[in-house]
């Protein structure tokens, strides 16, 4: 939805406060930054400069250039940040799908910086009530209460539940949870909120039939935002009043809504005018056209028109960002074929020998890597592991190596074709063996574990195949043993692999939580789904393996094109 400019600067101060602290940082050791840094910095500031003029697409432009710049010096704090900005900014335009994406977008560079987290959270639970899943957005919600250190944040968290509760006509949960937080003493330095909780407790009341109580606390709302000026938060004061009078004193509910429009027409709160303007036209005593009726059609139809506009721009700056980026790694792999190619021709048979070497040292390290484990669940894990990429080497390697020797030996390399032709087959040898390499290196688990186990699984996000990720209740990753989070990242990794070469799937969730006792994480995709005959022989029975030898306990859940579920628990 479109907000107003007071709304949009509110959230958007509460977005730069988690800021503030790195920029001072950066300021402090400022004539150490790249180039490149200080540009993206600037590119940040202009975004929020144009986000508090309500440029919104001017913004969303140079957020999004800055999250460029900063990924190339993997800056999460300000990738964070800039995603956090075009998320909301997605929002004020009411695509709350693109918006939602955005934010998945920046999980795992958000860590675990709590105002970030609140931020995040906070924009998840908007767009999750905006779209109609009052479930999540409860959760979300209930998340920046269970987290919040501050008493306005968490006054804050209970007024949105309330507000859901309300939305889902849960009137009696509303009131429950409003009239105990209206006691408090610190709403008598913020009279804006206090209005607003009284409100929407008077609202509940109403709508649960305690007629008298609430249309008293609606009318106490209204009466304390005419005396501080809060001309925006009496929008919500005038509907709430209009829709209490609709069936009983059409003059007075017409007065309310009009109050509303002018309001929200104050403050170019275009979803606002359109429910003042459903109350003006549901009565129409003269005969004839009804000129609320058309002023909120041609209004309807102008928002529609905007939005969607906005939804295609901004959809247009990543795809054009994205472009740009892929070409530079276009002209960046022609460049280095063009060079290696200067090499092949100086030296064939060394290119040969090397590419043989280091299948050689790869297959070595390998072996010995898995030969090295001391636990018995872990040794049989390794062998399992160990069998399957040494029938991958020598399927898919080993005779790749060796049609490229006779090729070399029985064609003429000074024929260009030729030539051509025994590059790219070194070429795909090359990327194969640095993908096993990856797939099989070492794993770091001290502090830069979580970010990296979420950047590993969001590698697996293609173009064919969205992977959104979770997060539950937070996990303290640094009191986890370092065999549980080994074990833990190399299952999850067996499950994309396993998801990428069978399940077909278009649709991967992960979710992260934890209990008092354990962690839990579940996966599931959208693809054709395996028996259990077909799950033992993918592979998977090794990831049950390594789950059991921590102590854990790995369940599958599949049937054929139905889809796959596992589920981990891990006790802490």
């Amino acid at each position: 939805m479109l907000r107003p400019p007071i709304y949009i600067l509110l959230l958007l101060f509460s977005i730069v406060s988690c800021q503030k602290d790195t920029k001072t940082v950066s300021t402090s050791a400022k004539n150490n930054k790249s180039k490149r840094i200080v540009q993206a910095q600037k590119y940040s500031e202009l975004g929020d400069s144009f986000n508090m003029g309500n440029k919104f697409d001017s913004a969303f432009y140079y957020y999004n250039k800055s999250k460029e710049l900063f990924e190339i010096e993997g800056n999460s704090p300000y990738i964070a940040y800039n995603l956090l900005g075009m998320a909301n900014i997605q929002q004020t335009y009411g695509d709350y799908y693109s918006s939602e994406e955005t934010l998945t977008e920046a999980l795992p560079y958000i860590n675990n910086d709590l105002q970030y987290q609140m931020a995040a959270n906070n924009l998840f639970g908007i767009a999750a009530k905006e779209l109609m899943n009052y479930d999540d957005a409860i959760v979300y919600f209930t998340t920046i209460l269970n987290t919040a250190n501050d008493s306005v944040s968490k006054l804050t968290a209970y007024n949105n539940i309330a507000t859901v509760y309300t939305e889902q006509k849960k009137y009696g949960k509303a009131i429950a949870l409003l009239k105990p937080i209206l006691k408090s003493d610190i709403l008598d330095t913020l009279p804006n909120k206090k209005a607003r909780i009284i409100d929407n407790l008077g609202f509940a009341y109403y709508k649960n039939n305690n007629i008298p109580e609430g249309v008293a606390l609606m009318n106490q709302a209204l009466t304390i935002r005419t005396k501080i000026n809060d001309s925006y938060g009496s929008i919500m004061s005038y509907l709430h009043l209009a829709d209490f009078y609709k069936n009983r004193d059409y003059q007075k509910s017409k007065e309310n809504a009009l109050q509303a429009y002018k309001a929200a027409t104050k403050h170019q709160s275009i979803d606002e005018r359109l429910e003042a303007l459903e109350f003006l036209m549901s009565y129409n005593p003269e005969k004839g056209v009804n000129d609320y009726a058309t002023m909120f059609i041609n209004l309807n139809d102008s928002i529609k028109t905007v939005r969607n506009n906005a939804k295609n721009q901004f959809a247009k700056i990543k795809y054009d960002s994205r472009k740009t980026v892929l070409e530079n790694i276009k002209y960046k792999g022609q460049r280095a074929e063009t060079l290696l190619q200067l090499e092949t021709q100086k030296s064939q048979k060394y290119l040969l020998v090397f590419g043989s070497l280091l299948l050689l040292a790869t297959i070595g390290y390998l072996i010995n890597y898995y030969k090295n484990k001391n636990r018995q669940e872990r040794l049989e894990a390794s062998y399992n592991t160990e069998t399957r990429i040494s029938k991958e080497l020598h399927d898919e390697l080993a005779n790749d190596v060796f049609y490229a020797m006779t090729f070399a030996e029985s064609q003429d390399l000074q024929n260009p074709i030729k030539k051509e032709t025994l590059i790219d087959n070194l070429d795909k040898i090359y990327v194969r063996t640095r993908n096993f390499s990856r797939e099989n290196s070492t794993i770091e688990t001290g502090e830069s574990f979580e970010q990296n186990l979420k950047q590993m699984l969001s590698s697996y996000k293609s173009d064919s195949v969205e992977v959104i990720i979770k997060n539950g209740n937070p996990i303290d990753w640094s009191k986890i043993q370092t065999e549980k989070k080994i074990a833990l990242q190399r299952v999850l990794q067996e499950l994309m692999v396993n998801m990428k070469k069978y399940s077909q799937a278009s649709f991967v969730v992960i979710g992260f939580d934890s209990d008092q006792n354990n962690l839990k994480i579940d996966y599931s995709d959208n693809g054709i789904g395996f028996s259990e005959k077909l799950v033992l022989k993918n592979g998977l029975q090794n990831a049950e393996n390594r789950i059991q030898a921590v102590n854990g306990i790995l369940t599958f859940d599949s049937q054929i094109n139905k889809g796959f579920k596992a589920k981990i628990v891990v006790p802490k």
